[in-house]
């Protein structure tokens, strides 16, 4: 059966993007720090058309997030562009020509904008009534595969509020970031979300959660 599942990095005071987001600093002040135990892995520089790479604990981890895949939904802050209307002639976002997800993604957004078609069988979606609707969309194109949520904070809120967010894995790095975009904020009073697997892996720990009925 299809699972909806999310992979984000967390700093150890819960934040998944620093304070002072901009479109020249879309992770904030020290987001970055959150992602470096996965930049120099040969899993995440293949997808991302880079050669070399280590193989460490965190491989397997990383292999298992992207397989299975069959669409994402992500944020308006994760595609890029900035906030308001798309302008005459919209960004194409973050990820280059070529992005790493070849498959469709589904972007929230209150703007619409016609589909975004770039190379290597990636097209964006914007979908503008809401995160259900993106979800639904989503599993309908991943065709009985999985449907990832690539983030934002605010995006995985939702997920998870509206019982949409069948499972969760966090990669805890240790730093502190101090202020930022919070994970779990907005959450329903009797949010459940049970631990099912710890992995220890140089300069992050993986935790996978099940998320309560």
């Amino acid at each position: 059966m299809a699972k909806v599942r999310c992979q984000i990095s967390i700093s150890l005071d819960g934040f998944v993007a620093g304070p002072g987001q901009s479109i020249d600093n879309p992770l904030g002040e020290g987001g970055m720090q959150l992602h470096e135990w996965a930049f120099e892995l040969a899993a995440w520089r293949d997808p991302h058309g880079e050669k070399g790479g280590e193989v460490n604990a965190s491989t397997p981890v990383v292999e298992e997030a992207l397989d299975n895949v069959g669409a994402s939904v992500m944020g308006r802050n994760m595609f890029g562009g900035g906030p308001g209307p798309w302008s005459a002639e919209p960004w194409n976002g973050w990820w280059g020509d070529e992005p790493p997800f070849h498959t469709p993604v589904f972007v929230l957004t209150h703007h619409q904008r016609e589909p975004l078609e770039l190379e290597g069988g990636n097209v964006f979606h914007f979908v503008t009534d809401g995160v259900e609707r993106a979800v639904e969309l989503a599993l309908e194109a991943a065709a009985g595969t999985d449907v990832s949520i690539g983030g934002g904070g605010e995006t995985v809120q939702q997920c998870i509020a509206t019982g949409l967010l069948d499972e969760l894995q966090l990669h805890l790095v240790p730093v502190l970031l101090h202020d930022g975009v919070r994970l779990f904020e907005n959450l329903p009073r009797g949010t459940e979300l049970e631990l099912t697997r710890v992995v220890d892996a140089p300069g992050v720990t993986h935790l996978d959660y099940r998320l309560g009925d």
